[in-house]
C-alpha cells in the first residue's frame, strides 16, 4: 500500500508539472489602428454625405493575429464626447434629433493576418420610411479586436450632409 501511495504521488506530480508548460506565448499587447496615413479614410472633421458610398481606409495591425472590426455611427447633436477623440471639430449648434442615422456593423478579418487595410465601401442612405435623416455632426467609432480578445477603438468626429 505504501509503494502504491508513493507511485500516486509520483505521479500526480508528473502530471502536474507536464500541465505548465510555458512554450506558448500569451499575447497581451492591443491592437493598433492607423489613420495617419495620406489614403486614409474618413479622418476626424470629415464630412461625409447621405445618399452616397464613401470608401473605408484604415490600417490595423496586431502583434500576433487580428480578429474582427466594428463600426458604429451616431449622432452627436447634443455634443457628448469619447475619451478616444483627440482634435476638435467645428460643431453645429446642440439640438433635438427628429430622425437620426445610426450604423453598427461588424466585419471579420481573414485568418492568421497581422495586418489589414480596410478597402470597405460603406452608403449612407439619405432616408428610411420616417423621412430624411438629421444632418449634422456624429461620430464614426472603430474597435477593432485581435485574436486573444485585446481591443483599442477610436472615435472620430464627422459631419454627414445632405448635397
Amino acid at each position: 500500500m505504501k509503494n502504491f501511495k508513493i507511485f500516486s504521488i509520483i505521479v500526480s506530480l508528473a502530471l502536474l508539472f507536464s500541465a505548465c508548460d510555458d512554450d506558448e506565448a500569451i499575447d497581451t499587447e492591443k491592437p493598433e489602428i492607423d489613420i495617419s496615413f495620406a489614403d486614409a479614410f474618413p479622418v476626424n472633421c470629415d464630412t461625409l454625405y447621405f445618399g452616397e458610398t464613401f470608401e473605408l481606409r484604415m490600417l490595423f495591425s496586431d502583434n500576433v493575429e487580428l480578429g474582427a472590426f466594428s463600426i458604429d455611427i451616431h449622432n452627436n447633436f447634443d455634443h457628448h464626447s469619447h475619451s478616444t477623440e483627440v482634435t476638435e471639430c467645428n460643431l453645429d449648434e446642440i439640438k433635438d434629433a427628429v430622425n437620426p442615422y445610426v450604423f453598427i456593423n461588424d466585419y471579420s478579418i481573414d485568418d492568421g493576418l497581422a495586418e489589414y487595410e480596410t478597402n470597405l465601401a460603406i452608403t449612407l442612405p439619405d432616408s428610411d420610411d420616417e423621412g430624411l435623416y438629421d444632418a449634422g455632426d456624429y461620430h464614426f467609432f472603430i474597435s477593432i479586436t485581435d485574436k486573444e480578445g485585446w481591443s483599442t477603438q477610436t472615435g472620430l468626429s464627422i459631419k454627414i450632409l445632405h448635397r
